[in-house]
């Protein structure tokens, strides 16, 4: 049953992620391949790692007319930036996901979820944005032997060495190593 209430946006044909699909005419079979170089999108990353607003995002696009809208498939890369989780150093490095992704002619046969046509036009960004947030890692980290900081004085371990050590003392005898001390003291005078 379609939801009458379900209202759908006007696009701006000017922007970036905005995709026309004119060529395809609504007709099951036609197909278009494309090769496009578009802007990323501002805040499209997590607390460590993204995409920085406006750099280079190149798309492989193939748009398939079906019976029930047009079937977009393909890739995007883009170059990542952020902080390793370990170290706190910069990381950068590309990450490339799959897109796919069905927009419908109209909401009789799409659900609530369904991205619709805008006449013939649709917005690839939300399909972009939800692929690479999926694909980024939570704690990503400038190399797999990264040691990170030391948590008692902050100092890079990698840096450190392996003779990097602090003294512990349990705090429940902490109030007695005063007492050492002073006793030592008193025997070397």
């Amino acid at each position: 049953m379609p939801n009458e209430s379900r209202m759908t946006q006007h696009l701006d044909p000017r922007s970036p992620w905005v995709i026309s699909t004119h060529d395809l005419g609504k007709r099951p079979g036609t197909m278009r391949q494309m090769t496009l170089t578009l802007p990323a999108p501002v805040d499209l990353g997590v607390d460590m790692i993204g995409v920085a607003k406006d750099a280079e995002v190149e798309l492989e696009l193939r748009l398939e007319a079906v019976m029930e809208g047009v079937l977009v498939s393909g890739t995007a890369q883009a170059p990542l930036s952020g902080e390793c989780a370990r170290c706190l150093d910069p990381v950068s490095s590309e990450i490339e996901v799959g897109l796919q992704e069905l927009f419908f002619y109209s909401d009789e046969d799409a659900s609530e979820e369904d991205s619709l046509l805008d006449g013939e036009l649709f917005d690839l960004e939300p399909t972009f944005r939800d692929a690479v947030v999926l694909a980024l890692p939570l704690s990503p980290v400038c190399g797999e032997d990264c040691a990170g900081l030391c948590t008692e004085c902050g100092v890079k371990l990698a840096e450190a060495g392996d003779d990097h050590r602090h003294e512990k003392i349990d705090a429940r005898w902490a109030s007695l190593q005063g007492l050492i001390s002073d006793k030592d003291n008193d025997q070397e005078k």
